[in-house]
């Protein structure tokens, strides 16, 4: 191992509690260790994957949240005997790997509660919700410290929770901690005075309008948390340890409206003065370790952030905290091993908090131990698979519901949280493969169907990897991309598969193998309106092509928005003109993506015309219809066209031929990987 990382990997403790290295696996909604959206019980996915990460050299882990009641149903958690009888006998084995297991136990979600779209009537209405209530009870799930707005259905009210209803959460974190103590679990953690979750939002002056003892001055707006440490201790004992899940900073402007890295703002959450004081308040009331980061759901990108954030974003504010109290801090937020290696030996913080790259690569750590870090699968912070929870305008939470089930999983990995979906085993018969398209898709079939046994030929008609995603991947933001593409380039090279640049094919009748994947990509959509011609595509910009001072954008989505921001990145006068209501509406984007962006170009004042039309393209710029009939043009010296993709598959079916990748259907990398995947099963049967 590197020497740079061996700060990572000395022992530290939490109270009494001794942990073997300080990487600490950070809670993700969808790993709880009691199931997620179902009745509590033992969730064996989710055990598994522990089980898999305590092998492989991580120190601590935290599985994700643990509601105190069911979602559905509303039993707490505490009843649920028969989960802890199976959770003591789990403890049991995994304590002989060296690893330890704090469980996170949240009070709930408060107006930050992603609410399906379908269920906002019964937040809205009180007859609907007491109709639904025994099986879904969206006015408690929902319930605040005030009446506020729901973040992700705006004009919908989230009610004030009652004294009897805080009361009986205090006690219910104390008797759950309880039993999650005599299971063998080594400690728990407190979810959370941060990310805005329910506890954050009694502590926060803009979300607790209370005027009883639980709001009004500080000790009455943090008196939540620190009963419920304190009930903790007095139950189990002042030696168990008790972690809080706690945000520095909130960096929040407005309701919906988050601070961008570096940006001049007036903070109306937590600002640092009070976290100075709320964290050294907070330890005194019993807390043994601080798991921190930045953020609310208002300004979800600092606690989830996407490729659009600096690397390691939280770590100047968290190791500040740190000087303030003299319990263990652990930071989290794309940190990288050497960065937080050098912040554990200079002791500005005590440990590296890593979520979603487990989901990707379950092996880093022990891949970073033994030098192997180029076959470590980067994560690239697309949140598409692990987190998908989608929000645009006249919509609440638009994910599918098996995402809001089974979230956790990851668009590069689909073995990830699959409930054994993707266990491939190894074929009763080799077959020989024909692989025509070397972008993602048709890599991940190769590479998948090579480790299987399978022989395989990939046919690829330019001179490298990568496909459309070379491009996807080109601007300076998209580091994780570019490190995909070469993790990709590696792992071909190192299985030996046969890629024949250079070699277009247009007639399969060329091919002789057992099985033909169809991996050829997708061509842009063509503007049909007067002076197309004048326009480029998105993909000959990202390529490198030349652009103007002034440019218009026709089409937002994540394509025109990302190319947008790359844009003004480099100085350039951008202008968007999407025809939908939402500049990106897409069930599989998250809101903490798509937030930063409009949060960018809202603060900097980009031009954004929605519900509106390019109808033609002069020498000038475009002249565009608005939603209300009248014509305004926008001068620009480029128009860049970014309006989609249609497949392009060289045909559309056939025997033992397979289509994968935007060559079936245009979307994102979770759809393409995972779409190779279903496809492998379907040659290996």
């Amino acid at each position: 191992m590197d020497k740079k990382f061996e700060p990572l990997f000395t022992p530290w403790k939490i109270g009494n509690c001794e942990i073997k290295n300080r990487i600490v696996l950070c809670p993700m909604g969808g790993t709880s260790i009691f199931g997620w959206m179902e009745r509590h019980h033992f969730d064996k996915d989710a055990g598994d994957f522990f089980m898999d990460l305590a092998k492989n050299n991580v120190g601590l882990i935290i599985p994700g949240i643990a509601p105190l009641r069911n979602l559905i149903g509303g039993q707490w958690l505490y009843k649920a005997k028969g989960a802890f009888k199976k959770l003591k006998k789990y403890m049991q084995e995994f304590h002989k790997t060296g690893a330890k297991m704090f469980v996170q136990l949240t009070a709930g979600f408060g107006r930050s509660f992603s609410i399906p779209n379908a269920l906002v009537p019964m937040l809205k209405n009180k007859f609907l919700g007491t109709l639904i209530k025994p099986i879904f009870n969206v006015s408690y799930l929902c319930a605040s410290p005030s009446e506020l707005p729901s973040r992700w259905a705006q004009d919908a009210k989230c009610r004030a929770l009652t004294k009897k209803e805080i009361e009986d959460m205090i006690k219910a974190f104390a008797k759950t901690a309880k039993m999650c103590k005599d299971a063998g679990v080594d400690g728990v953690e407190v979810h959370a005075v941060h990310e805005g979750y329910l506890l954050d939002q009694f502590t926060l002056k803009y979300t607790n309008k209370r005027t009883d003892e639980y709001g009004g001055s500080f000790e009455n707006r943090y008196r939540f948390p620190v009963a419920v440490v304190k009930a903790i201790k007095d139950l189990c004992g002042k030696d168990f340890p008790v972690s809080l899940r706690y945000s520095v900073e909130s960096k929040t402007i407005d309701f919906c409206e988050g601070a961008l890295p570096g940006e001049k703002y007036k903070e109306i959450g937590r600002d640092m003065q009070e976290s100075e004081k709320a964290a050294k308040y907070l330890q005194d009331a019993g807390y043994d370790m601080l798991n921190s980061d930045n953020g609310t759901y208002d300004a979800w990108y600092w606690a989830h952030p996407p490729g659009y954030m600096p690397n390691n974003c939280n770590l100047e504010d968290v190791a500040h905290i740190r000087k303030f109290v003299d319990i263990p801090v652990v930071c989290a937020g794309k940190m990288e091993p050497e960065v937080a290696a050098k912040a554990i030996k200079n002791k500005e913080i005590d440990a590296m908090g890593v979520a979603r790259q487990f989901l990707t690569d379950s092996h880093w750590v022990t891949k970073l131990m033994q030098d192997e870090l180029e076959d470590i699968m980067p994560c690239i912070h697309c949140h598409n698979g692990c987190f998908p929870l989608s929000h645009y305008k006249g919509v609440a939470s638009a994910t599918a519901m098996n995402d809001s089930k089974h979230m956790a999983r990851c668009a590069l990995n689909p073995m990830t949280m699959d409930g054994g979906k993707y266990d491939l085993k190894k074929p009763t018969k080799i077959k020989n493969i024909a692989v025509i398209g070397a972008g993602i898709g048709g890599m991940e079939v190769a590479r998948v169907a090579t480790k299987l046994g399978h022989k395989v030929t990939v046919y690829e008609k330019t001179d490298r990897v990568g496909g459309v995603f070379v491009a996807a991947a080109a601007p300076e933001f998209k580091e994780a991309d570019k490190r995909l593409i070469e993790w990709y380039k590696n792992q071909m090279k190192k299985l030996s598969i046969d890629i024949k640049f250079n070699t277009e094919i247009t007639d399969l009748s060329q091919i002789n193998a057992d099985e033909i994947v169809i991996a050829t990509g997708s061509k842009p959509k063509r503007l049909r309106i007067e002076g197309a011609d004048r326009c480029i595509e998105a993909t000959d910009y990202l390529y490198g092509s030349k652009v103007g001072d002034k440019v218009v954008i026709i089409g937002g989505g994540l394509s025109g928005c990302e190319i947008a921001y790359d844009l003004f990145l480099k100085g350039k006068k951008v202008t968007i003109v999407e025809m939908l209501q939402d500049l990106m509406v897409s069930k599989s984007l998250c809101l903490a993506n798509s937030s930063y962006l409009r949060d960018f170009f809202k603060h900097n004042k980009v031009p954004v015309y929605l519900e509106t039309a390019v109808s033609k393209i002069t020498p000038k710029g475009v002249v565009v219809k608005q939603k209300d009939g009248t014509e305004k043009e926008i001068k620009a010296d480029t128009v860049i066209s970014a309006i989609g993709y249609n497949p392009s598959p060289i045909v559309k079916k056939g025997k033992n031929i397979h289509i994968v990748g935007d060559a079936y259907k245009v979307g994102n990398l979770r759809t393409v990987i995972w779409r190779a995947w279903d496809v492998i099963k379907k040659i290996n049967k």
